[in-house]
């Protein structure tokens, strides 16, 4: 059952109509003018409208403008004689989602409300999941209350309304990709498709085909044609990630997709139209990789129409309790442990720490503290073996005995091996940021840790 208004200036059309209409089981109602039809569409929703476009004082192009200005997604079927089919087309581009011509059969009315009502069905399905999809992943799920990430809030909404390329700069464990989802989530674009692709995973021919697909026979292996990343988050959210990465020779290909939303597939000869939006983030300084010629100036600029800057963890102290709080009690939920908080030296104690690592460092030694500990309130012990301890200002430092060396009798690949586990473990798995550290490109860290996969 739907509440249908029927507007016509012509009794017999009106009331033919509405008879119609309640002998298929709905409740249906008529004005016999635009002006008439508005007083009615102020004081009730209707699931659809029928208005008949020659009306004096109002047509039914001008009526349908002026409810969907106050009810964007409302539903208008114009009613047209057939001399005026054109008027129809003209008010469909106002918003109109079908059009029936005079004179029309009863079977004709009820088949274009079923239309109507099948719509209206699934834009109240999609408002479902963007609400669902708003609760999992909206900026309501993102922690903070610093002026700062406020701040970024209010951002980040302005920028989901709109279709605009966003550049998210921020350290590793920042939260990167939780804003580049909550954009998503936030846009127009939120039933449709939100891909994920690591920049810094992929190299060489492997990235362009990834992204862009390829044609059978393009190269040794393409036994088929393959569809690209970009192609199969059309009319979505292409979020790339780690987009300091990317190869200097794929870059124009980039750039070929943000300016001209073309994609040509390696191997192929003809390019395809995509609809996409860019979201891409970064932990580098890509002013500064423009400058020492590691990142195109062009595709940069193309990048950098909105730039969301991420603050670390450290810069933002007042943030951490809410934090704690919500891994604390995931993580007491997950464990089975009746933990009843953190103690307030405990929670100082993480509010002085650097957070190399950001939010993901914080959450890996709340989980950490959650699993170790046998007390039910959190307390600075059970948190100082998995962070550096903070001395007391004016506490002079103990010279600690020297520990025997670890390595002896190692191999110098096996000295390697473990210092590079053990960076991977204390930076919680960040490759670009393992890499930093020791001094590698991330290429060569991921041939070395696929080796010792093979070799496990």
């Amino acid at each position: 059952m739907a509440r249908i208004l029927v507007v016509d200036d012509e009794r017999g059309v009106r009331t033919f109509c509405v008879d119609l209409l309640q002998r298929a089981g709905h409740v249906a109602e008529a004005a016999d003018s635009g002006p008439a039809a508005l007083a009615l569409f102020g004081e009730h929703e209707f699931d659809v409208v029928l208005a008949d476009i020659n009306m004096p004082r109002m047509d039914g192009i001008e009526l349908c403008r002026r409810m969907r200005d106050q009810r964007p997604d409302q539903i208008v079927i114009l009613v047209t004689g057939y001399p005026s089919i054109e008027n129809a087309v003209r008010g469909m581009k106002e918003g109109a989602l079908d059009y029936v011509t005079k004179p029309f059969t009863p079977d004709e009315i009820r088949l274009v409300v079923d239309r109507a009502l099948k719509e209206r069905d699934l834009q109240e399905e999609n408002e479902r999941l963007r609400r669902e999809m708003r609760g999992q992943h909206g900026l309501d799920t993102i922690i903070g209350v610093s002026p700062s990430m406020l701040q970024l809030f209010d951002t980040a909404r302005k920028v989901a309304r709109s279709d605009t390329t966003v550049l998210v700069e921020g350290e590793s464990g920042t939260g990167k990709e939780l804003f580049a989802r909550a954009i998503h989530v936030h846009s127009g674009r939120a039933s449709q498709p939100f891909v994920t692709v690591n920049c810094g995973s992929l190299v060489g021919s492997l990235m362009e085909s990834e992204l862009f697909g390829h044609v059978k026979g393009a190269f040794t292996g393409a036994h088929v044609n393959k569809t690209g990343l970009v192609t199969v988050a059309n009319r979505g959210t292409l979020f790339l990630d780690e987009i300091g990465e990317v190869a200097l020779d794929l870059q124009p290909k980039l750039l070929r997709l943000l300016q001209e939303g073309e994609v040509k597939p390696v191997g192929g000869v003809e390019t395809r139209k995509v609809d996409v939006r860019v979201v891409a983030a970064t932990n580098r300084d890509l002013a500064g990789e423009v400058r020492g010629g590691r990142f195109r100036e062009d595709l940069f600029y193309r990048l950098n129409v909105i730039c969301l800057k991420l603050p670390p963890l450290r810069e933002r102290p007042e943030d951490i309790p809410l934090l704690v709080d919500r891994f604390l009690r995931a993580y007491a939920a997950k464990a089975r442990k009746e933990i009843q908080g953190i103690s307030e030296a405990a929670l100082a104690h993480l509010q002085q720490q650097p957070w190399p690592g950001n939010v993901r460092e914080l959450q890996n030694s709340v989980e950490r503290a959650v699993i170790l500990t046998n007390n039910r309130v959190i307390d600075v012990e059970d948190i100082s073996p998995t962070s550096t301890p903070v001395r007391p200002a004016g506490t002079p430092a103990v010279a600690a005995a020297p520990a025997p060396y670890p390595f002896e009798g190692m191999t110098l690949e096996e000295v390697e091996r473990r210092h590079i586990e053990q960076t991977m473990r204390s930076l919680a798995g960040q490759k670009t940021k393992v890499a930093e550290v020791l001094g590698i490109n991330r290429t060569t860290l991921w041939k070395k840790l696929r080796l010792y996969d093979d070799e496990a």
